[in-house]
């Protein structure tokens, strides 16, 4: 396999000089994947969040981990990134043996590991800020905006074979922002308290500038002009900066889904890369056998996704699709969904991580697990402490062989 995108996927733009419109698509192979997690760094008694990433960081020896575990903006999140895989097999063995080398690296430090849309009850006050310039460019920029932003995501690239079949592709994914969301929803608390949202993460990302629901783009010409202008005014470095809950990553020449948590069960995680990828792959041949590829007005789109961040899996959406007149249960038109792609999952080996979906669907997702711990004992600690004990739960000796 050709890997282009590199091993560690950091969002860093192009060199100096380099046209916007230049771009890697079609230079790995076609729907190869890669995965990033952000995690939380917990004081293993109070599980409140701890401030030591470079602590860890300098117990990295091993030249694979080191490209692949960098710092986030705040001094107590740790960011890890897959290597390029074919499929979510693949990604199930990569994520636990991240995972597992973590968990054994912070502990060496006392600490532990979890992974979640927010920290249930950590405050984003007491948080330092990671001494890299890009991050202190980023505060300087935007000041409280990213001050606060005390959240925890999950990205999955996928490769396209093309500038225009990736902006194609963005279009159709548009469609399953909702899906993507109340499957991986796992924010239900912020400083403390229960918000009523099942993406609480959503809510406080929403103020940064440059992100959301990205516009429909005719081309890739289009997606160019627009970076472009943001660019040559000053407005932005380069395209990394458009935070989209979808964009495509021309560098690395794939296409990106950020609109997720960060999810506590590594299966889950697993089962929403197979669903992304085949997802892409549906979405890329009805481009190349020239079939439609529909797409919806932004505002339609935005409000799914609004209450599937604040309903979860039990969000009442507007199916555009059909365009019936009442709305229908996101999970409905998930498993809809599941439908047309498992056939698509399965030409790419990735049939047995989809039917993940089905799992979260019947049991639910990580807001429904949090509230159920809470609602058992009251304790909001308990929350944090059943987050870190399911993540680090990965032993990679526990992949089906």
């Amino acid at each position: 396999m050709k890997q282009i995108y590199p091993a560690s996927i950091t969002g860093e733009g192009f060199a100096e000089g380099g046209s916007v419109l230049d771009h890697a698509f079609g230079e790995s192979d076609p729907f190869t994947l890669g995965v990033e997690e952000e995690y939380m760094l917990l004081d293993p008694e109070t599980f409140d969040l701890v401030q030591h990433i470079d602590t860890v960081l300098s117990r990295i020896h091993e030249e694979e981990f080191v490209a692949r575990i960098s710092p986030e903006l705040m001094q107590s999140v740790l960011e890890i990134s897959t290597p390029v895989c074919h499929n979510s097999k693949d990604i199930e063995g990569e994520l636990r043996r991240l995972r597992s080398y973590v968990r054994d690296l912070a502990a060496k430090e006392g600490l532990r590991v979890g992974s979640a849309g927010t920290h249930p009850f950590s405050l984003f006050e007491r948080q330092r800020i990671t001494a890299r310039d890009r991050y202190r460019a980023l505060v300087d920029q935007l000041q409280y905006v990213a001050r606060r932003e005390l959240i925890f995501g999950m990205h999955v690239h996928v490769a396209v074979d093309g500038p225009e079949k990736a902006i194609c592709v963005l279009n159709g994914l548009l469609t399953h922002l909702g899906d993507l969301l109340a499957l991986s929803a796992s924010s239900p608390f912020w400083r403390g308290e229960l918000t009523g949202l099942e993406s609480t993460r959503q809510m406080v990302f929403a103020a940064f500038p440059r992100s959301g629901v990205p516009p429909r783009f005719s081309d890739y010409g289009e997606y160019a002009a627009v970076v472009g202008q943001l660019e040559k005014t000053g407005c932005i470095a380069d395209y990394s900066h458009i935070w989209w809950d979808i964009r495509p990553h021309p560098k690395w020449g794939t296409v990106e889904v950020r609109v997720m948590d960060a999810v506590t069960r590594v299966e889950d995680a697993v089962a929403l890369s197979a669903y992304i990828q085949a997802l892409v792959k549906y979405y890329a041949e009805r481009y190349d056998s020239k079939q439609e590829v529909p797409s919806y007005h932004r505002m339609l789109v935005t409000e799914n996704k609004w209450l599937a961040g604040r309903y979860g899996l039990e969000a009442p959406i507007m199916d555009l699709v059909t365009g019936r007149r009442n709305r229908v249960p996101v999970a409905q038109l998930i498993r809809r969904t599941l439908r047309e792609i498992e056939p698509h999952a399965r030409e790419l080996g990735s049939d047995g991580e989809l039917a993940g979906i089905h799992e979260i669907l019947a049991r639910g997702n990580g807001a429904d697990r949090q509230r159920r711990v809470f609602n058992a004992n009251r304790d909001v600690v308990e929350v944090v402490r059943e987050i870190a004990d399911i993540t680090e739960r990965v032993d990679p000796e526990s992949v089906a062989a």
